[in-house]
């Protein structure tokens, strides 16, 4: 593959963490070679332990590897960006700012003024079904409201990719399936990169152009799942019953718990 069609290239990457209590170093993946493709939705998927917030971490320029490289547009991370955004499972909203406040945070940060401010965060709490929210204040918000702040405030930023990280696992399943819905509906018209990382397997099958499953720790890629099912599709009410969608999850599931051989 040439190095121009990817937009994030990982090559070998190795990345370890110290633990806090006992000092002892702990490699999170190794020899994980990725490539993310401009404007797909990839997700990644594995067992717990195999590094998939490591990934995200090593992307959004949090950690530095202990090996390998990490390179976007043919340059090497090495560090946060803006041109990366980050959506974590903590909203991380600011509870004693509007809603419209919290979203246009880091354009205050980068010295945009407040009536641009204003426009650029009500554009995307429309996009995100938030415009009646505007002026209210975290503690009045549902947890799926909260969750829709966090996204409209990565947009807000203008990022060229977006990185989530167990975005939705707070949330009841009812409320996980509608923010499933609406952030595929956000990023149709935004087409950033993305990459999501999940534990569910159902969820990166129905978000995902691409679904990468790590083996266990240290992670590394074991396979790459294409999902042929059209983005029109792309609806709880005629997915839950389609047949392809359904070989597809049970493909990935398999691939996680290590049963691909048996199922081959």
């Amino acid at each position: 593959m040439p190095a121009t069609t990817a937009k994030i290239r990982i090559s070998d990457l190795a990345m370890e963490y110290v633990n806090g209590e006992s000092g002892e170093r702990h490699l999170a993946v190794a020899g994980l070679d990725l490539d993310i493709l401009p404007n797909e939705f990839l997700c990644v998927v594995g067992p717990s332990g195999c590094g998939k917030s490591t990934l995200i971490s090593a992307i959004a320029g949090f950690m530095k590897p202990k090996g390998g490289s990490v390179v976007m547009d043919d340059r090497p991370i090495t560090g946060p960006g803006a041109d990366r955004g980050v959506v974590f499972q903590e909203y991380a909203l600011l509870p004693w700012k509007t809603i419209r406040d919290n979203v246009g945070l880091g354009l205050k940060f980068k010295g945009v003024g407040s009536a641009e401010r204003d426009r650029v965060a009500d554009r995307f709490l429309h996009l995100t079904g938030l415009a009646a929210a505007a002026h209210k204040y975290p503690h009045e918000l549902s947890g799926g409201m909260k969750q829709r702040a966090a996204v409209a405030r990565t947009l807000a930023n203008a990022p060229e990719v977006m990185l989530l990280d167990e975005p939705f696992a707070a949330v009841d399943a009812q409320t996980r399936m509608t923010l499933q819905e609406e952030l595929l509906r956000v990023w149709e018209e935004s087409r950033l990169t993305a990459l999501f990382v999940t534990h569910s397997v159902e969820e990166a099958v129905f978000l995902a152009d691409r679904v990468a499953v790590l083996t266990p720790g240290p992670g590394r890629v074991k396979e790459i799942v294409d999902i042929p099912i059209a983005r029109e599709r792309r609806q709880w009410a005629s997915l839950d019953a389609d047949p392809l969608f359904s070989r597809l999850r049970d493909r990935v599931m398999h691939l996680v718990r290590g049963l691909d051989r048996a199922a081959a």
